[in-house]
């Protein structure tokens, strides 16, 4: 069958976000279980009190399902991989781990940055893990009241093909295989995020497993606390999230749009872009990309692409200010779509059936290597930071095994703004954008001059853009990443992680 990635099915568009699970805990918490083994672990017996199905190394489903979105950590070898089926599952999987004092590692959609969902690759700081796998918790559910509750492991693409059918719609991201659990819990950017908010704002509940076993409920009402610390305070520290339910509003039409501009013109369009995407009417959001690699023989490619939720006729007139200081761009198109076709054609999965919209055996979509980092921008750069970001992005055709590289600018601003800074664990609401560095490049390459790159970018703008950091974008590297990820949200969040998870049973390195 023919296999699809998203960047040959899109021109433009965002990576995604990271697949570990969330921070969350009750309101009076049982105390950890202590880490005392009872001896080599009885596999059989976690076998026995699960209803979803457990592999164990040599097992014949095995080398399947302890495959993450990412390649380069496939030789991971976890010490087992559960496929949850339900909360219960969850619990007997931290019970069993906490008797045995093996490490536990927690994936929704599979697409953590650092690896740490893979239970255990080389390189990534995770000891080999018992790997709770939320993928087959994908049910969704639309109530009366127009709330939709949806499974821990459900993909992005079938969340708004499920909703979108049904009239509804949430913002969240543009790649189809990040998982809905990963993405909110760290914040949530995607292209409808200026209008609507981040996908954690229109958070309602979490259902939430405990280092204790017990299964909770966390809102504004109740656990208070574990409920502020899932909206925006990342994956992996205090329980393993298996639902989450989302106000959804009135599903919009969509009008998406792509400029392209030559490389020549790459300074002028950052400094317009930078002075008039982070300011625009809230119904219009963009990112603005400059990548380079083997495949760009006319040398540095300049793309923007976005959504705007006004009249179609209205567009132009949006982007009059940004092609005006700019210049013209070589290639400006346009068209008009309904909420699910338009967010299934961000995802690459527009012409090919949902049941196909993956990675795996029936899937049409293929896996790619990546190396990957972030910043999130408060400032807008000076004619140096624009230089020197032109430079970088330019010299990814030079790196040695670079497929594409580069650097993807997503617009904040809008209703992002509309919340405290304090409110949520999300602690960047007046930043003017998220940021990442990325560089593609074939399985099986030595990661090594991908990843310096990608890190070398981000040092480049640091002089600019200070050490901020989007948590769905993790870099094992950051120096502080606490600090870069939660800036002073950190403090509440480390003292939800001492209040839920005392004994520290939750393990994943960048953790408090």
């Amino acid at each position: 069958m023919t296999q699809l990635t998203r960047r040959a099915a899109l021109t433009v568009g965002a990576i995604g976000t990271v697949g570990a699970l969330a921070a969350c805990a009750p309101l009076s918490p049982k105390p950890s279980p202590s880490p005392t083994p009872a001896g080599p672990p009885q596999w059989s017996k976690l076998a026995a009190a699960i209803s979803g199905t457990l592999a164990l190394p040599g097992s014949a489903d095995y080398d399947t399902v302890k495959l993450v979105e990412n390649p380069r950590w496939d030789a991971a070898m976890p010490l087992a991989v559960l496929s949850a089926s339900a909360a219960k599952d969850v619990g007997a999987a931290l019970a069993f781990a906490a008797t045995y004092a093996i490490p536990v590692a927690l994936r929704s959609g599979g697409h953590s940055y650092p690896g740490y969902s893979a239970g255990g690759a080389a390189g990534t700081g995770v000891k080999p893990a018992l790997v709770i796998d939320l993928r087959p918790l994908d049910s969704i559910t639309l109530a009366a009241d127009n709330t939709v509750t949806i499974g821990a492991g459900a993909s992005l693409a079938v969340v708004y093909d499920t909703i979108g059918a049904k009239g509804r719609s949430i913002a969240a991201g543009s790649c189809a295989t990040v998982g809905i659990t990963g993405l909110t819990l760290g914040g949530g950017v995607g292209v409808l995020t200026r209008a609507y908010g981040l996908t954690c704002d229109s958070l309602t509940a979490v259902e939430i497993v405990t280092a204790d076993g017990e299964v909770h409920t966390a809102t504004e009402k109740s656990d208070a606390d574990l409920f502020w610390a899932c909206r925006g305070g990342g994956g992996g520290h205090l329980g393993v999230v298996t639902s989450l339910t989302f106000a959804t509003q009135p599903a919009p039409t969509v009008t998406m749009f792509s400029l392209t501009w030559p490389a020549a013109s790459a300074a002028s369009v950052v400094k317009a872009w930078q002075g008039w995407a982070p300011t625009a009417d809230p119904k219009l959001w963009s990112t603005l990309k400059l990548l380079n690699g083997a495949g760009y023989n006319d040398g540095l490619g300049v793309f923007l692409s976005g959504s705007w939720l006004g009249a179609y006729s209205a567009l132009q007139a949006q982007l009059a200010p940004l092609i005006a200081a700019a210049g013209a761009p070589s290639h400006n198109g346009s068209s008009q779509h309904d909420y699910r076709d338009a967010m299934l054609s961000y995802a690459g999965c527009a012409t090919i059936p949902i049941a196909q919209c993956n990675t795996g055996s029936s899937g049409s979509l293929k896996r790619e290597s990546f190396a990957a980092t972030s910043h999130v921008a408060y400032t807008a750069l000076d004619e140096q930071g624009i230089q020197s970001l032109v430079a970088q992005a330019t010299a990814a055709k030079t790196v040695a095994g670079m497929k594409e590289g580069g650097i993807s600018m997503d617009a904040l601003g809008g209703q992002v703004t509309a919340i405290a800074a304090d409110a949520t664990a999300f602690p960047h609401r007046s930043a003017l954008m998220t940021v990442q560095y990325t560089a593609t490049f074939a399985n099986g390459v030595d990661p090594a001059p991908l990843d310096a790159y990608v890190r070398g970018f981000r040092a480049a703008m640091v002089p600019q853009w200070g050490d901020g950091a989007y948590v769905n974008y993790a870099d094992a590297s950051l120096t502080d990443p606490l600090e870069s990820y939660f800036k002073s949200n950190k403090t509440r969040l480390a003292s939800v992680r001492k209040m839920y998870d005392p004994s520290g049973f939750f393990t994943q390195p960048q953790s408090f």
